[in-house]
């Protein structure tokens, strides 16, 4: 049985397995458009409110803490929100965002390093939300902000493999 050649939506060329019909490897490997350039390597910082995490969330945090390492430098800081301040949302919100400006250092503005910043159950404060250059949403859904660092985490781990034109699934 001959293989014919076929081009997909991305414009890499591929070849259709004997066996099942799928899509043979590409024999130059996955690409991004960045494949073979010099990607500067930006270190990144994640701020995260929030109680101490759940062991599997530590679990994951940790296991793609290393992935990323590999790519980038990468610091992972918890900010403990206090319990006794939950009867009053604003003011339990209003530490929070207090807590996290002091995490923040100045070259966190500007192109020496990334911080991503993920607020507590009620959000980020005011003055983190002032300084941010940027506002993500990683989600329509409304997530636990546990779920979200993963999410976020994931996410930027995929970035780096597609970036470096790396298979990401295998």
């Amino acid at each position: 049985m001959a293989i014919s050649p076929w081009r997909c939506i991305c414009g890499a060329q591929h070849s259709l397995s004997k066996d099942r019909g799928a899509p043979a490897p590409s024999p130059l490997g996955r690409r991004s458009k960045y494949s073979g350039q010099s990607v500067r390597a930006m270190p990144m910082r994640l701020l995260t409110v929030g109680k101490k995490r759940s062991r599997g969330t530590q679990l994951l945090v940790e296991e793609y803490k290393e992935k990323l390492g590999y790519y980038c430098n990468f610091e992972d800081t918890l900010i403990r929100s206090n319990p006794k301040l939950t009867s009053d949302v604003k003011v339990q919100v209003e530490a929070e965002d207090a807590a996290m400006i002091q995490q923040l250092k100045p070259d966190d503005f500007g192109s020496s390093r990334l911080t991503f910043c993920i607020g507590g159950p009620y959000g980020l404060g005011v003055q983190v939300r002032k300084r941010a250059d940027a506002t993500i949403r990683l989600s329509s859904l409304v997530l636990n902000h546990q779920v979200a660092l993963v999410v976020l985490m994931e996410q930027l781990y995929r970035a780096w493999t597609i970036i470096k034109g790396q298979k990401y699934h295998h």
